[in-house]
């Protein structure tokens, strides 16, 4: 299923470069995977949910895939769209769509798997309360990455 801008909860743009674009002249797919990433530590750092500096948790990605629809290229702004599919004790799965401003339906769409872990251990780490209430309005009900 091809995922629509207002089933996200949150829209990050992001700049598309010269070099994303592959020799077929569309961004080459491993560059998704850079802006899906880009965009959920972009809202980590906005929400201060991460501290890369002075936090003792980190999140790692675990798993991550992605589908494509359509082709896309520099220099078109992308927006990144951020949802929260699975919010568990010391993980979480973000569905994700890669849309340009005047189209409805995603170009690409994606998950990552995230989880707690602590930065000198690395063992999993519960997701504390404080974490869990700036997540929550992320919370979708339905994983928008799965076919339908």
């Amino acid at each position: 299923m091809r995922p629509q801008k207002n089933e996200f909860a949150l829209l990050l743009p992001l700049d598309t470069r010269w070099a994303d674009n592959d020799q077929y002249g569309h961004l080459n797919n491993a560059v998704y995977y850079q802006l899906f990433d880009t965009a959920i530590n972009k809202f980590l750092l906005n929400q201060n949910l991460l501290d890369l500096h002075n936090g003792d948790d980190i999140f790692v990605v675990a798993e991550t895939g992605c589908r494509f629809f359509q082709e896309i290229a520099y220099p078109e702004q992308v927006l990144i769209g951020l949802a929260i599919s699975h919010l568990g004790n010391s993980s979480l799965r973000y569905a994700l769509g890669c849309f340009t401003e005047r189209a409805e339906l995603a170009f690409a769409a994606g998950f990552f798997v995230h989880v707690n872990i602590h930065k000198h251990t690395r063992e999993p780490k519960r997701i504390d309360a404080g974490r869990r209430e700036k997540l929550q309005p992320l919370i979708r009900s339905t994983d928008l990455e799965q076919d339908s």
